[in-house]
């Protein structure tokens, strides 16, 4: 598994039908359509995905199991110095609003086109800050992600009881 795979199953869930194009997935998530092809296999191998005449569905039960339970061993957070970027986890919505702020600079994904100086935390894929900058929907579920990744306990149960919500788990 990869990080890029677990990006495609959270922007397939949030989707609102099961006929997502491929081609469509990889302009949205900036992966070739040969890492979607290859990352739908090994989410179909894992049945996290089933797969049928053009059909994407989602196993949500499986994938919320697996972010609650096994996404903070499988990518451990990679924290890093200060730098440009744009915010997630606690420091993004949607649990921004619910935590109170703390002293520490926010966590931020390296990108040099973001607006906030903050900690680095590599995000699950190299091209998950420029298409969560493009899908306000699917930027929120990354941030409650990279908050089970990195978080305190508060922060992750809350994380994942609005990452249940989000994907309908």
């Amino acid at each position: 598994m990869q990080g890029q795979d677990v990006a495609l199953l959270l922007k397939l869930a949030i989707q609102n039908g099961p006929q997502v194009p491929s081609k469509n997935l990889a302009e949205s998530l900036f992966i070739s359509p040969s890492e979607v092809s290859k990352a739908l296999k090994r989410c179909a191998d894992s049945g996290l995905v089933y797969l049928s005449s053009g059909e994407k569905r989602v196993n949500r039960s499986a994938l919320m199991e697996f972010l609650a339970h096994g996404l903070k061993y499988v990518f451990p957070p990679a924290k890093g110095p200060l730098v440009r970027g744009v915010p997630t986890a606690g420091a993004a919505e949607p649990l921004k609003s619910r935590l109170l702020g703390d002293s520490e600079p926010p966590a931020v994904w390296p990108y040099a086109e973001g607006k906030v100086r903050g900690m680095s935390l590599a995000p699950l894929y190299k091209g998950a800050p420029k298409a969560a900058l493009l899908d306000p929907k699917f930027y929120g579920v990354l941030a409650l992600c990279d908050a089970i990744r990195s978080g305190r306990t508060r922060e992750r149960n809350l994380a994942v009881e609005l990452l249940r919500k989000e994907i309908n788990a």
